[in-house]
């Protein structure tokens, strides 16, 4: 494949993903500051989701997915305050997680990748990139690198919810956001490099109209037989 710009570049949100980590940590904090209030934990994160909020949109972030990031910290905030179990700060994010795996497959199955929409999201081009089935089937399978790293997640996270560990819950939540994103960007991006033919121009340039044609043509064909090969035998 021609080009060399990897899914981290295409996609970024390396300081979206770090301050996500922020407010669920500041939580844990809180709560052991304040004697394992969870009223105390709630205060603490909610002062962080703003604190990192004006951060994020002082350095250009869009004010819709900022808006999302702190509503969501709200939301893990209250279901805690409801439920009185400061694990419950966490559920949001199982949720969360299991749906977006879900999400993930289903995508991969309808032949509509979630990665395939994303990168063309990013770089303008709609669905153009499902009339390349080279392109197609290299975010069907990068896209089941997401669908793991949900997965992981929950692996993780539910059983230390189960056992009511709240600090082990805020150490894995700063484990298991930018880390493995990063690590997921990485392998997904092999996947779809190690997927596509040598001569594809890249995620930038799908192959539709005549040119695919002529590439599918070229796959589908045999190599010609020598001068003279149909006489013998």
């Amino acid at each position: 494949m021609a080009e060399p710009e990897s899914l981290a570049e295409v996609l970024g949100g390396r300081r979206a993903a770090i301050d996500a980590t922020v407010p669920p940590v500041v939580f844990v904090a809180g709560w052991l500051a304040g004697g394992r209030s969870v009223w105390a934990g709630a205060a603490a994160a909610f002062v962080a989701a703003i604190i990192v909020a004006g951060v994020r949109l002082r350095h250009g972030d869009r004010p819709r997915a900022v808006l999302v990031g702190l509503l969501g910290v709200c939301v893990a905030a209250l279901v805690a305050l409801r439920t009185g179990r400061a694990e419950d700060f966490f559920l949001l994010q199982i949720v969360s997680n299991a749906a977006s795996a879900l999400l993930w497959a289903v995508s991969i199955v309808v032949r509509w990748p979630l990665l395939g929409l994303v990168v063309g999201a990013v770089l303008g081009q709609k669905t153009r990139w499902r009339h390349d089935p080279a392109l197609l089937r290299a975010y069907q399978r990068g896209s089941w690198i997401w669908v793991l790293q949900y997965v992981v997640r929950l692996v993780v996270f539910v059983p230390l919810w189960a056992a009511q560990a709240v600090v082990a819950l805020g150490v894995a939540r700063a484990v298991l956001t930018w880390p493995l994103i990063a690590a997921c960007l990485a392998v997904s991006w092999w996947v779809i490099r190690r997927d596509l033919p040598d001569d594809h121009p890249g995620l930038r340039h799908p192959r539709t109209g005549p040119e695919q044609h002529a590439a599918a043509v070229s796959d589908r064909e045999p190599p010609s037989a020598p001068a003279g090969a149909d006489h013998l035998g």
